[in-house]
């Protein structure tokens, strides 16, 4: 860490100089200690890179990775979901054979390549869209659409696999006898019982995200979390790579938390009874 502040060919003497203000010739537990005394204290050092503290500068970039993620999330929403519903619907026959298709295709491609191609084709050839930054709302939708394109093909695989079992279910028979309405089995009966693990899967990408999306956000120039944790580690910025993994993980653990709380809205079985 010494040498890679100090710079190229740095004295002995700089060396010892830096070793001694960042404590880095203390003791491996002296310094443990210090770190975890500083952490609790919201001190997560100095950014060798930003020369200001590495929780401001980590703080600064996580609401452009919050927007993204936002939207990318519920692009993939309004689109997969029903897509896994109409492909659940026509299960076996050849207009789903055509969408399986489409998805492996979204589910093999790499987001850096889509990103390169959006590029190329909407800001370079068609130049109707910014190329890179968040200058306008206009710059959130091709890097909303690289993420997004990988989810919508992983979740409308998942909700197709829920709502095939649940229509199959004798419940769903039963009610479809009694004369309940295609749209009603579809959406409250087969949908309700398959909205926990696809509530589940998307909250699991949606965290993902939130640990950011490195390589589409350094495509793109987006100016997050994964476009920060790319400097940092090519400066070297110890500082700013532990500030930037702790923020990441508070924020996919308060994720992870918030579907654990949402599953008693979804699904009553689950709810906690008033008497033991």
């Amino acid at each position: 860490p010494a040498a890679a502040l100090a710079g190229p060919n740095p004295s002995t003497a700089d060396l010892a100089r830096i070793r001694e203000q960042f404590g880095l010739d203390r003791g491996l537990l002296t310094q443990y200690g210090l770190f975890l005394r500083d952490l609790f204290t919201g001190d997560l050092g100095t950014s060798y890179s930003f020369h200001a503290p590495a929780l401001d500068v980590v703080l600064d970039r996580v609401p452009y990775t919050i927007t993204l993620s936002l939207s990318a999330i519920a692009l993939t929403t309004v689109v997969a979901v029903p897509l896994g519903v109409w492909m659940a619907r026509r299960a076996d026959t050849k207009r789903e054979l055509g969408a399986n298709v489409l998805t492996i295709a979204g589910q093999s491609m790499p987001d850096f390549w889509i990103g390169v191609m959006l590029l190329t084709l909407f800001a370079v050839a068609v130049p109707v869209l910014p190329a890179s930054g968040f200058t306008t709302w206009g710059g959130l939708i091709l890097p909303t659409v690289t993420v997004a394109i990988l989810q919508m093909a992983l979740i409308s695989r998942l909700v197709r696999r829920e709502m095939v079992a649940a229509l199959a279910s004798p419940y769903v028979t039963v009610a479809r006898s009694r004369g309940v309405s295609t749209r009603v089995l579809t959406w409250r009966y087969a949908m309700g019982n398959s909205a926990i693990p696809v509530l589940t899967a998307l909250g699991t990408r949606f965290a993902a995200m939130l640990n950011g999306v490195v390589v589409v956000e350094v495509v793109f120039g987006w100016p997050g979390v994964g476009s920060l944790v790319v400097r940092a580690l090519e400066t070297r910025d110890y500082p700013l790579i532990q500030a930037t993994v702790l923020v990441t993980a508070a924020l996919a653990v308060l994720v992870q938390l918030l579907i654990d709380l949402a599953y008693p809205l979804l699904d009553p079985r689950v709810r906690l009874g008033k008497a033991a």
